[in-house]
């Protein structure tokens, strides 16, 4: 996976990485807080990029919401973080659930190729027939490949490896989906 949450395709166009809208930049989101550790404040997180330095190279958060002091690695490929304000284990536990996002122009230029799983949340995905399959509602890596979580409009999920067989075209609007994989 590259930097911060961003994920190499060479073989793949790079997406519209901007849907703005009306001028607006959708965040893009690097970590979640998980729970709380031990009892003096300190958050557990879940690390979306390449981990804890990744991280630390923002102290802002959600808009200035949340101001990082200290990040260090944790378990699991996590990190424990402390956030000024956030003083005890009822603190803490409050975040459980928050995303932590900076504005897109605070990361790196993406190199050819690249992507931010963030963009590719809320695409349609097709058939490779063109027939609606549902919408991106996550993407995970559980070590091997990215994985893209798709939502059918009945509510039920799906996977599908993020790999050119399994997801053979893709732009800023939609992912088409190879019929061995659009079954679910």
């Amino acid at each position: 996976m590259g930097d911060l949450n961003a994920s190499a395709a060479s073989d793949r166009p790079h997406p519209n990485p901007s849907p703005e809208g009306e001028g607006l930049e959708r965040p893009v989101t690097l970590a979640a807080i998980i729970g709380a550790h031990g009892v003096t404040g300190e958050v557990r997180l879940k690390l979306f990029g390449e981990g804890v330095e990744a991280l630390a190279r923002h102290s802002s958060f959600n808009d200035g919401a949340l101001i990082l002091t200290t990040v260090r690695p944790g378990s699991k490929g996590g990190a424990v973080a402390r956030f000024v304000g956030v003083a005890d284990r009822n603190a803490a536990e409050a975040l459980r659930g928050t995303e932590l996002t900076v504005p897109r122009s605070a990361l790196p230029p993406l190199a050819a190729g690249e992507f931010y799983h963030s963009d590719l949340i809320g695409l349609a995905a097709v058939s490779d027939a063109g027939q609606p399959l549902g919408t991106v509602c996550a993407v995970e890596n559980f070590g091997a490949t990215d994985v893209i979580e798709i939502e059918r409009p009945d509510g039920k999920r799906f996977m599908v490896p993020l790999t050119p067989v399994a997801v053979p075209d893709w732009d800023g609007e939609r992912l088409v989906v190879s019929a061995d994989f659009a079954a679910g």
